[in-house]
């Protein structure tokens, strides 16, 4: 065998591969995909993807674990499971990506100021404070996450939507002052702790 397919068979037969298998959420399906691009072809956002999935997966089974771990498609995924539905091999496509944000995400490297993966940490920590959205609080985190002037002009381009949310009772301006709750709000973080806890051993984050 020459040196070149030498490199290529390392590459493939990688650490990175056993890594995503061993870390990544239905990371093991990572290794069935057969290139056919119905993924791609299925996604609402295919034309805007800097890698699309099967060319991460791909990428994984190349070694790249730098670009794979530091590219914003995996954050571009909303979730619709076309991809899920129409891939020939029926893998679980939407949850290997949320699965590889997540991982790169809790390793520190995800690409930073990426607008999905913004709104999915201020989204988050909204909902872990009191166990509901507090939709007001998470708007306005929304409106002022790049700056007390950036904010005041998005809130006033929006003021007509706002105002027509209240009067539809879609937004309520008395949850300013902390909204309502999950009555067990102790168990409720007690039960995220735990999962972080669960969720680190099993990912060797620990």
């Amino acid at each position: 065998m020459s040196d070149h397919n030498s490199q290529a068979v390392a590459r493939y037969r990688n650490n990175f591969l056993k890594e995503v298998e061993e870390r990544v959420e239905e990371g093991e399906w990572v290794k069935m995909c057969m290139q056919c691009g119905v993924c791609a072809g299925s996604c609402p956002f295919g034309a805007h993807w800097q890698h699309s999935p099967q060319k991460l997966f791909m990428m994984i089974r190349a070694g790249k674990r730098e670009e794979v771990l530091t590219s914003d498609s995996m954050w571009m995924c909303t979730s619709c499971y076309n991809c899920v539905v129409r891939c020939p091999r029926q893998l679980p496509i939407t949850h290997i990506m949320h699965g590889l944000a997540s991982y790169a995400h809790r390793l520190g490297i995800a690409p930073k100021g990426q607008p999905t993966r913004e709104f999915a940490k201020i989204f988050w920590d909204n909902l872990a404070k009191k166990g509901r959205v507090n939709e007001l609080k998470l708007t306005l985190s929304l409106y002022f996450k790049d700056g007390l002037v950036s904010g005041i002009k998005t809130a006033m381009g929006m003021q007509s939507i706002g105002l027509g949310m209240v009067k539809a009772k879609r937004l309520n301006p008395m949850e300013i002052f902390g909204g309502h709750g999950l009555k067990d709000l102790k168990g409720f973080h007690a039960i995220l702790a735990k999962a972080r806890e669960i969720e680190d051993k099993r990912k060797g984050l620990t």
